[in-house]
């Protein structure tokens, strides 16, 4: 850090600075409006008020480096940069006087001043951001040598993140792939040839089987009840909470008497969650709490722990979720008793331990990327701003 800072400090020893307002130094175009259904399918970017083309035109009316701003809706004041032909629509693009600024500059400039840029919306229905307003914005114009360096810089980091990014999510989906792949493997209880395991020590019972497992879906207390939830302090989940993985927190609480007064249950922690509908419908959740559910939501809990483990039935009914998903589309919903019709391997106890110990420790090395890389990105942006701000603050 103390290299970096000693490099930038030299780069703007001394350095004289002009101001000058955007409008002054730049060409502050509107684009023209086109839509989807007059438009003539190519491969030239439309611009518009979003993150991204809004679809693709054969025609360009802009070429080279160009800067553009999303001049409408939630967007509105989105800034972008292009180095080939786009079509600008419901959009502006932004062209610098290239005898003074350098369009990259400009650029990370624009991004630095985004949040400024964004509170320049105007309307009270859908909001505006316009180039008039743009145009009063203060930018620095250091020498050429200096904005090209500071450009350099600046695009480093960008490709650095970048190249991070790609390289932590190819390593996450090589390890899901082989986490995947153990997982069949482990839980594969049908197959009896030579070389794979042999199941005549495997017991299977159904979920139905009262002795061995206990199956509740939760419920919703009245939401006209402000007593079954102001305050409350005990986890509730929705369906959106199953994911095929472990749950260790809730966004939403209930009191004791909204759990009394409604059909939720107090789970108990190592309890297996399975979504009835919705969009995670067969997907699965682990408890690692105490928690209650709505109605969407099944559990489902050992009641002999020392025949079935709770962990072992998690991992299965994972493992289930794309045989479910095909050889079930047309369910609009699962139900408690088609659930109960689930048939569950068991095997030794040993056994289940060891399956569920290999599983966890491939569970936690893709946890651990999966959290990685939003974390290292995060830290690589806020390299980014932190450089950004230092270089552009004249």
């Amino acid at each position: 850090m103390i290299k970096e800072m000693s490099t930038i400090d030299k780069l703007l020893e001394g350095v004289e600075v002009e101001w000058k307002m955007l409008g002054e130094v730049s060409e502050l175009k509107r684009g023209t409006t086109i839509t989807a259904k007059n438009k003539i399918d190519g491969e030239i970017p439309v611009i518009s008020g979003g993150q991204k083309p809004a679809y693709y035109n054969s025609e360009f009316n802009r070429d080279g480096e160009t800067i553009t701003v999303a001049g409408s809706g939630a967007y509105a004041g989105f800034v972008m940069y292009w180095n080939e032909p786009i079509f600008v629509s419901d959009a502006f693009s932004v062209k610098p006087n290239l005898t003074i600024l350098n369009t990259r500059f400009v650029f990370h400039f624009l991004i630095n001043n985004q949040e400024w840029i964004h509170n320049l919306q105007k309307g009270s229905g859908v909001p505006h951001v316009y180039p008039k307003d743009l145009a009063n914005l203060s930018i620095p114009i250091p020498p050429l040598s200096v904005q090209k360096e500071i450009v350099r810089i600046l695009d480093t980091f960008t490709e650095l993140t970048a190249e991070l990014t790609a390289e932590l999510t190819a390593e996450l989906t090589a390890r899901k792939k082989q986490y995947n792949f153990y997982r069949e493997q482990l839980l594969n209880f049908d197959l009896t040839t030579k070389g794979t395991k042999n199941t005549k020590d495997v017991v299977w019972k159904t979920l139905g089987e009262v002795d061995f497992f206990e199956v509740s879906s939760g419920g919703t207390p009245l939401t006209s009840k402000k007593e079954y939830w102001d305050n409350g302090k005990i986890p509730w989940l929705k369906s959106e909470c199953c994911n095929n993985e472990s749950v260790f927190s809730a966004n939403n609480f209930i009191t004791e008497l909204g759990l009394k007064k409604s059909s939720a249950k107090l789970l108990k922690k190592d309890t297996t969650l399975i979504a009835l509908v919705g969009a995670t419908i067969f997907k699965t959740a682990y408890l690692e709490f105490q928690a209650a559910t709505n109605q969407n939501v099944a559990s489902i809990k050992s009641l002999r722990p020392n025949v079935v483990n709770d962990k072992f039935i998690f991992y299965y009914l994972t493992n289930l979720y794309e045989i479910l998903k095909s050889e079930m589309r047309n369910y609009g919903m699962l139900n408690l008793t088609t659930l109960r019709q689930f048939k569950i391997p068991i095997p030794s106890l040993e056994e289940q331990a060891r399956i569920v110990s290999i599983l966890d420790t491939f569970d936690t090395l893709t946890t651990s990327i999966s959290e990685g890389l939003p974390k290292e990105i995060e830290l690589r942006k806020k390299q980014y701003e932190y450089y950004r701000d230092r270089l552009l603050t004249f």
